[in-house]
């Protein structure tokens, strides 16, 4: 006998139509969880106590030398490249709000036009190209990680911040560049910690990076 609101015979066992489970491990690449927002924001912590040392200010450059680079490196580095930069942009905010976050205890809208305000885009930039150079490593070498960091730390923040403080500051752009290079030799020892740094943390706790690749506690250094 067939009914007819169901149309199935009676007597027949009905399947059950499921959907199935997303498989164990599988994260978005924008996925936040309560473990990352604390990442994030223990990072960008980071990045502001690095800044309390103090800024060094060379003669006849306008923008000083602070440690806060290493923690945008390290922010890439071992958070990726979404949350890393997120982790910049949260620091930024609240350089922005007015928080004396930046080296030397300054604050507010005022840091975002001057000089140094190049600099400070690019280090978002910086820690996005960092973190997306070391998620597309194999392994997490200390070589692996230096060329990330000498890329995205450097190199990418130079190409943020040498133009704008040609143009805010009217110094032409090759003489900008040149007094640039001073900055150098500070940038690649922090970027020789970032990486050695990096290297012992997924060492010691694979988990620290947390990427949405599912695999990634298996590329880690033997």
């Amino acid at each position: 006998m067939t009914d007819a609101s169901t149309g199935t015979t009676a007597g027949t066992p009905r399947t059950a139509t499921t959907t199935p489970a997303p498989a164990a491990g599988t994260r978005g690449p924008l996925a936040l969880d309560a473990g990352d927002a604390a990442r994030v924001a223990t990072f960008a912590a980071l990045i502001a106590a690095l800044g309390m040392p103090g800024s060094v200010a060379l003669f006849g450059n306008a923008v000083p030398i602070t440690l806060q680079t290493l923690g945008v490196m390290l922010a890439g580095t071992i958070l990726g490249a979404w949350r890393g930069a997120l982790a910049v942009a949260t620091f930024l905010a609240l350089a922005a709000a007015g928080l004396p976050v930046l080296a030397g205890g300054r604050g507010g809208l005022g840091a975002f036009v001057g000089p140094s305000a190049g600099y400070l885009v690019g280090f978002l930039a910086g820690a996005a190209v960092v973190g997306w150079l070391v998620d597309r490593l194999r392994r997490v070498t200390f070589g692996g990680v230096l060329v990330a960091c000498v890329v995205g730390g450097i190199a990418v923040v130079y190409a943020f911040g040498v133009p704008v403080q040609s143009l805010v500051t009217g110094v032409p752009l090759a003489t900008t560049a040149q007094l640039s290079l001073a900055f150098l030799p500070g940038d690649v020892l922090k970027a020789l910690a970032a990486a050695a740094i990096t290297v012992g943390v997924v060492r010691a706790y694979p988990a620290a990076r947390r990427t949405g690749r599912p695999a990634a506690a298996d590329r880690t250094a033997s």
